[in-house]
């Protein structure tokens, strides 16, 4: 390394190490924080990650070759497999995993106080979720696309594949309501909002035309129409809003749901290419647009973070989510660190999409970005007054909220600032619009726009839950149609249309049901711990891949994060499954009881079936590492392909068109 580089990274330590200072408290025990250290303590932080760490785990670990085939030539059908750009793949990667997860998660674990949730979202990233995403996404890519699940079972044996699909199929179900239900909450009798994230459809719909028919190649071209129509949405969704048209985009909660349920419905039927991945790509360009905004807004401004470090809610007792920190603040976080849902994206639609195999290392780079996400988002909600937090993510008096030492100050202000009545409106979705509309409207040139910016971020969320919304309902079809295939061997034909339609169906059914009947306070706990749960089980599989790589000494890179997560998850499945069984012995009607005993039974089972793969991979782990019996695996080598050109097992991919 030439000199001049070795300076600069120390430079970069240098300002990583004095910003956690100041952001810990080790330089300034003051009252209040800039939010400045925390945007350099993470992005500091992040950077040395993907240059050291990053590098490390491509060049040692997994050994990325560009001369291997990848699956989008190997088996080129040009609709599920085919090489994309890779600033397309980036883009549809970024926005498949970057959900409600660092958005909300973050916003919502602030109750703990801001340091917790900063130290734990930036770490957990770097050595947890960045790591799964990518041993994931290589081992999928080596294995012509696999899922998850169809790894493990190969890899692994039946009992693991079988645990695997189904705790895949319930934790996504579960995953989408809870990222769903903010995207509910926040359009609820909201037209504005309702409006410009409707017209995204079509705008998707135009851009995956464009690209594929009118002007083949021209992304340039697609990216600046997409953009463009974007911002007249946003900026012509308050006229709609005022307008007679209004009407037409007010729902209610009941009506938003079975909305979201028909989209995810049409992005898992539809070619990738018609809706899901133009989407995708349209609103990444957002996505980074924003958080670069938001990020340079904050170094800007340089705000005081309110919210203090540590909160008296760490022992539990909190007004948003009941538990205590441990294991509480881990399954609230969610994808903000890590998330099992990423490891479905990375075994799912990814894979089938790469070109070159170095470009495999977004699944470590995009989740650090995902993280950083989660910072901003942090720092956004932070900058509010606590009381004033609280008394947007509840539904609780002023008068209680004082009693629990956080009076609320401003929050009819900020309802006259962005148009809205934004008190008792939990789930994290609006006391994060309206840290973010603050930190826009106090911009040099933006005074007064406040109301504009507040549903920019409202659109700006919605977006990135949406597009995880339909990543995750395609993935949930094809992990049922691969579990159904060995009930009923058509189902295993991604297009034979009556599998197709049918397993969209109950996929968008069950998760429209648990939003329709869930709360904030139950479904999100509930998705934190499912997913943390499946992250582990994405660790383990890991771990047997790189055993049969014959990577021993690298076997700590994801068996250390996997003990963690687990003994975190774990715990909090259990406080969590005591948690649901009182509410529903102590319930008063028989809706609730019903919705309490679903999720405590949901919880438990998920529990169980993670502790399956545990239990039966050690079992193989004890067999290859300590009786050094001899192992095999399903990685393709180049040349090697089965009699239909394709690994067995996994999904079949019959010519002609697909849906």
């Amino acid at each position: 390394m030439k000199p001049w580089r070795i300076i600069a990274w120390m430079l970069v330590s240098v300002l990583c190490a004095i910003s956690f200072g100041f952001v810990t408290g080790l330089l300034h025990t003051g009252e209040h924080v800039n939010g400045l250290w925390l945007v350099t303590a993470a992005g500091c932080f992040h950077i040395l990650a993907y240059r050291f760490y990053g590098r490390f785990l491509a060049r040692r670990v997994m050994e990325l070759d560009d001369q291997r085939q990848t699956p989008a030539f190997r088996i080129r059908d040009n609709t599920n497999y085919y090489p994309a750009n890779k600033y397309v793949l980036f883009g549809h990667h970024f926005a498949a995993i970057a959900g409600a997860g660092p958005l909300l998660g973050p916003v919502l674990a602030a109750q703990f106080g801001f340091l917790p949730g900063l130290l734990w979202i930036v770490i957990g990233a770097v050595v947890a979720g960045a790591v799964q995403d990518f041993i994931i996404l290589v081992g999928s890519l080596r294995r012509n696309g696999r899922s998850l699940p169809e790894i493990a079972r190969a890899e692994i044996g039946w009992i693991t594949g079988t645990a695997t699909a189904v705790a895949v199929f319930f934790i996504v179900i579960v995953a989408l309501a809870g990222l769903g239900l903010a995207v509910v909450n926040a359009l609820e009798h909201n037209p504005w909002g309702t409006f410009t994230i409707a017209m995204t459809i079509p705008i998707a719909l135009l851009m995956g035309w464009y690209q594929h028919h009118l002007r083949p190649g021209q992304v340039g071209e697609m990216s600046l129409i997409g953009l463009v129509l974007l911002g007249l949405a946003v900026a012509f969704g308050k006229t709609v809003a005022q307008s007679e048209l209004a009407s037409w985009f007010t729902h209610d909660r009941t009506t938003l749901v079975w909305l979201l349920a028909g989209y995810g419905f049409l992005a898992s039927v539809l070619p990738m290419w018609v809706l899901l991945i133009p989407r995708d790509y349209l609103s990444t360009f957002m996505k980074l647009g924003v958080i670069g905004l938001l990020a340079i807004g904050v170094v800007v401004l340089a705000p005081d973070i309110h919210m203090p470090r540590v909160t008296r809610f760490i022992a539990g007792g909190g007004p948003i989510i009941p538990g205590p920190l441990f294991p509480f603040l881990f399954i609230t976080i969610a994808c903000g660190a890590i998330s099992g849902f990423h490891s479905l994206v990375s075994s799912g639609t990814t894979p089938k999409i790469i070109a070159r195999e170095s470009q495999a290392l977004v699944g470590y780079s995009a989740m650090l970005l995902e993280s950083f996400v989660g910072v901003v988002a942090l720092i956004a909600a932070s900058l509010l007054i606590p009381g004033d937090y609280f008394a947007i993510n509840t539904r609780l008096s002023a008068d209680a909220l004082a009693a629990m030492g956080f009076p609320v100050t401003n929050i009819e202000t900020l309802s006259q600032l962005v148009e809205v009545d934004v008190a008792g409106r939990p789930g994290g979705a609006v006391s994060l619009a309206v840290g973010m509309a603050w930190i826009m409207s106090a911009l040099p040139g933006m005074t007064g726009l406040m109301a504009y910016w507040y549903q920019f971020a409202l659109l700006f969320e919605a977006l990135f839950i949406l597009t995880t919304i339909d990543a995750g309902t395609r993935v949930a079809r094809y992990v049922m149609q691969e579990m159904g295939g060995r009930l009923y061997v058509p189902l295993r034909d991604i297009n034979w249309w009556p599998g197709v339609i049918g397993s969209s169906a109950f996929v968008v059914g069950a998760w429209g049901w648990l939003i329709g009947t869930g709360t904030i306070a139950t479904v999100w706990p509930m998705f934190g711990a499912a997913n943390q749960l499946l992250g582990t089980v994405a660790l383990c599989i890991g771990t047997t891949l790189l055993i049969k790589m014959g990577k021993t000494r690298y076997l700590w890179v994801t068996a250390i994060p996997m003990v963690f997560v687990g003994i975190i998850t774990l715990a909090g499945c259990h406080d969590l499954w005591w948690i649901f069984v009182t509410n529903a012995q102590t319930a008063t009607d028989s809706a609730t009881f019903l919705t309490m005993a679903l999720d405590a039974a949901l919880v438990g089972l998920v529990a169980v079936l993670a502790c399956m793969v545990l239990i039966d991979s050690a079992r193989h782990w004890y067999r290859y590492l300590v009786l050094k019996q001899p192992c095999t695996t399903t990685e393709i080598v180049d040349g090697e392909t089965t009699a239909d050109g394709h690994d067995d097992g996994g999904l079949r991919l019959p010519a002609g068109k697909c849906c």
